[in-house]
């Protein structure tokens, strides 16, 4: 597959989990889940296990995809040791400069951990899945949704990256 092909599939696995995760966590609140699915589940309890499957299926190739190449370096630089680029974008930004969208800096490290953190949540989800009704599923349902709660506040850091960036463009 071409570039373009590869560049053109991650696209398409971004918005697909875009529309999956803000399917998953709009619809949480009313998800009656504990230690296993309720006999008296209903049409949300179904859509949010069959919905994270999915999200879980397309993570992982696009994680893939994200990482292909040595691009892991540009999302997690701190596990080889470089901190300088996230370093002199901190800095930038306690003088009131924004930080560069390039270099593996704060924004690629905010994409790195927001990626980590969905395949952790994914994965927790299909955990509490197959342990329901022992005596671990409630443990896997919190921490499932101390990681969502993580995604969540990882999204908004990078929506603003994404706006920060894009007004740095105009």
């Amino acid at each position: 597959m071409s570039e373009g092909g590869r560049e053109a599939t991650q696209n398409r696995l971004h918005v697909a989990l875009v529309l999956l995760c803000a399917w998953l966590i709009l619809s949480s609140p009313w998800i009656a889940m504990l230690r296993r699915m309720p006999s008296s589940a209903g049409f949300l309890d179904y859509a949010h296990v069959v919905v994270g499957a999915l999200a879980l299926m397309l993570a992982l190739p696009y994680a893939m995809a994200c990482m292909r190449g040595g691009r892991w370096r540009n999302l997690f630089p701190w596990l080889v040791g470089d901190v300088r680029p996230l370093a002199r974008d901190v800095a930038g930004l306690l003088r009131g400069r924004l930080p560069s969208a390039e270099g593996g800096g704060l924004f690629a490290v905010i994409e790195g951990l927001l990626l980590a953190t969905l395949l952790f949540v994914a994965i927790t989800g299909a955990g509490w899945w197959f342990v329901q009704g022992s005596s671990d599923a409630l443990a896997w349902r919190e921490v499932h949704i101390v990681g969502a709660r993580v995604l969540i506040g990882l999204i908004v850091a990078h929506v603003v990256a994404v706006a920060t960036h894009l007004f740095e463009l105009a």
